[in-house]
């Protein structure tokens, strides 16, 4: 049995979902497992830190149907620096959507990232529904998922998984309406001006 890097690329990373995730995987995974945040300024450090493990599991969210910038970046510096050893990447990826296939053009840059770099691709999460999942009646979906997951990259065994809430879209979506609606009350924002492009300017003022 190896041993386990898990790399959270969130640009919340401290207080993510991503962090949630990554959790519930080092606590359901059998094999030894390490946890970083990617940051502005450990690139180098967590690159070097790579050789020492037989697989990498990165963690992040989906952001405008891609990947987020500070892990673009960080991707940046490890095709310039990469390990004597490379592991094997594995991937758990989680967005807003509801359908767990919106990840899949992000998944498909990973594996083009790992396919130009010489890196053997592992397992793969797509999480529909991450931004709620764990704090709704579904999340022994999510934790499920995450098992599977942490049972699969510590046995060699690689896989690809999808998992979400078993909601129909409508009530997903009046869900998100109720969610969002009520969140803007609280600073003082109406659903109107949610639905213009001048939102933020006007929170600014």
């Amino acid at each position: 049995m190896g041993k386990i890097l898990i790399l959270n690329g969130s640009p919340r990373a401290p207080k993510s979902n991503s962090k949630r995730y990554a959790e519930i995987f080092a606590r359901h995974c059998p094999a030894e497992t390490d946890y970083r945040n990617i940051t502005k300024n450990n690139h180098k450090d967590l690159c070097t830190m790579l050789g020492e493990y037989t697989d990498v599991l990165f963690v992040f969210p989906l952001y405008a149907d891609a990947l987020p910038a500070v892990f673009l970046n960080f991707l940046k510096t490890l095709e310039a620096c990469p390990p004597v050893c490379k592991p094997v990447v594995s991937i758990l990826i989680n967005c807003g959507f509801l359908e767990p296939e919106q990840n899949e053009v992000a998944v498909r840059m990973m594996k083009l990232f790992c396919r130009r770099n010489g890196y053997v691709v592992g397992s793969v999460l797509m999480l529909g529904g991450g931004e709620a999942i764990l704090d709704t009646p579904f999340k022994y979906v999510a934790k499920r998922s995450i098992r599977s997951l942490a049972r699969s990259v510590a046995s060699g065994s690689y896989r690809t998984l999808r998992a979400t809430m078993p909601l129909p879209k409508f009530l997903f979506r009046l869900a998100a309406d109720v969610y969002w609606t009520g969140y803007g009350k609280r600073f003082g924002v109406t659903k109107k001006q949610m639905q213009t492009m001048e939102v933020e300017g006007n929170l600014r003022g």
